[in-house]
């Protein structure tokens, strides 16, 4: 979920102003020197910082309990500093030598919280030598990290170029449309991404990447390579090409595209469609639709079932997992979010057609498959649509929305938890699967047929599993041991989807298994 950038106004600033007066520190603060440390700026970051932090977060927050956990996290800069806090007096403290104290600010007042921020800040650096050669960015980087610290392991905070990536692996980025590994000559293309700048041009698997814009590429780090090649969209790059033994080699001029990684791989099989879904952005809904119609549309060669293989996949996009899961369901719920602000309570229903034909599918999951991935196989099994195989999956329930900082970095903050279609609560429990490979050795349809024999006591795990406790876990850790993570380097859950996939009565059994109406029954 995304928001706009901050909108600055005259009157706010003035009444920050005003009101960062109120808590100025009881020594004379240093002189300002706006290139070395900018506080306005600093103020208006740490300000908007603390602010959605507390507004957003899935639980309550206390804006001083966050601020003096981001003043403490000065100290990764330089231990030497030290940050106590005395009834309404906050000491800072380089080795044993007092260098501030300042007044406390209202518990909740975000300006003056930032403002004091600030002021530690400086008074760091007019001690520590560390602190002086820290520029703001690694202010931030310390003072948020110190904030987020204590709340959960997937809220974080993120520079201007770490997010620069994130968000082209995200939202796609201006490119050409190659991967690439770097030889002795330059670089050699490993892949010409179809329907890209690179392809339109001509270019070819093993062809090598010289130069570009005139600099040779054969000294280039990864990093200066990345930057080179990618720019805004419709902007020019040109390359110097070596094709074989092609002389002179060739010069390519390109205008970047829009380049958004590919997440979905697909392989055709005896009449069964694989398909790995490695993660969730922008483009993976899409590329899942064009590899399910294309294996659907070949006359005289019918599909005869649909393996989603995500394990390893850490997720993504929420949309991205509800269009996902909205192609193989033809009405009904898919997922539900709910948290502490308004705009996270969330309601997701299926809107169109089954893409597949109700055709059988299983999902592959495993102790890896987090996130989006869970949303997908919560919502397929708890409908009653698809086999999970696998084991346990990591059982991360939690929505993390993205605040775009004023720096230009980014806030990931987890702000609700997501309830599958029947009402269990995934955070810590994970989806649990019909046919569990946990344990399983030998030959595939023996270790089936194991696992039906075990029908029965699947079922009351399945009662448990539905109305186990949120806070209770202990007994979520108990259940998630009965079919705990667990990797086969022999690909045994591959060959169990297409064993089910292939005996109509097999799948019928193992669909029943897990699914919340046949447990209510039982």
């Amino acid at each position: 979920m995304r928001y706009p950038h901050h909108v600055r106004h005259t009157a706010y600033w003035a009444g920050l102003l005003l009101a960062v007066s109120a808590c100025a520190p009881l020594p004379p603060p240093e002189a300002e020197n706006s290139a070395e440390f900018p506080r306005v700026l600093a103020r208006e970051t740490l300000t908007f910082g603390y602010g959605r932090i507390v507004e957003k977060y899935l639980d309550v927050l206390a804006v001083d309990a966050i601020a003096m956990e981001g003043i403490r996290g000065l100290s990764s800069l330089d231990p030497s500093i030290t940050v106590t806090r005395r009834d309404d007096s906050i000491i800072v403290s380089h080795g044993d030598r007092t260098i501030g104290q300042y007044r406390a600010p209202e518990a909740n007042n975000v300006a003056n919280w930032a403002a004091l921020t600030v002021d530690v800040a400086a008074a760091g650096r007019s001690a520590s030598r560390e602190m002086r050669q820290a520029n703001i960015e690694k202010i931030y980087e310390a003072v948020f990290d110190g904030a987020l610290a204590n709340l959960d392991i997937f809220s974080r905070y993120a520079g201007p170029e770490e997010a620069r990536e994130s968000r082209a692996k995200r939202d796609g980025f201006g490119g050409i449309g190659v991967n690439y590994v770097a030889n002795g000559a330059g670089l050699r293309i490993t892949q010409v991404l179809p329907g890209t700048p690179a392809e339109a041009a001509g270019l070819q698997k093993d062809d090598i990447i010289t130069h570009i814009d005139g600099d040779a590429t054969a000294t280039m780090t990864s990093l200066t390579v990345t930057e080179r090649l990618r720019g805004p969209l419709r902007s020019r790059v040109n390359l110097i090409v070596q094709r074989n033994d092609e002389i002179p080699p060739r010069f390519v001029s390109l205008d970047r595209g829009l380049i958004i990684p590919s997440t979905v791989t697909a392989k055709t099989t005896n009449g069964i469609l694989n398909v790995q879904i490695a993660s969730f952005n922008q483009n993976t809904a899409t590329s899942l639709t064009e590899a399910v119609e294309a294996a659907l549309s070949p006359p005289g060669r019918p599909l005869r079932g649909i393996v989603l293989d995500m394990r390893g996949n850490p997720g993504g996009l929420l949309r991205q997992a509800i269009r996902v899961a909205d192609l193989f369901l033809n009405e009904g719920d898919i997922i539900d979010t709910q948290g502490r602000h308004p705009d996270s309570f969330q309601h997701y229903e299926a809107t169109g057609a089954d893409i597949a034909r109700n055709l059988p599918l299983v999902v592959l999951t495993d102790g890896r498959s987090a996130s989006a991935a869970e949303i997908v196989a919560a919502a397929l099994q708890d409908r009653g649509r698809a086999i999970i195989v696998g084991t346990t999956s990591f059982g991360k329930g939690t929505v993390q929305t993205i605040i775009p900082m004023p720096n230009d970095g980014e806030v990931t903050l987890t702000w609700s938890r997501l309830l599958t279609p029947s009402g269990y609560a995934l955070h810590g429990l994970g989806v649990r699967p019909n046919v569990c490979t946990s344990g399983l050795v030998g030959e595939d349809l023996a270790a089936i047929n194991r696992v039906l024999a075990g029908e029965a006591s699947a079922g009351e795990s399945v009662k448990a599993w539905h109305r186990v406790g949120l806070y209770d876990q202990k007994s979520r850790d108990a259940l998630r041991q009965e079919c705990p993570a667990e990797r086969h380097k022999d690909d045994m859950e591959s060959r169990i989807a297409h064993r089910l996939i292939s005996d109509p009565v097999l799948y019928a059994h193992a669909l029943d298994l897990a699914s919340p109406q046949a447990a209510a029954g039982r």
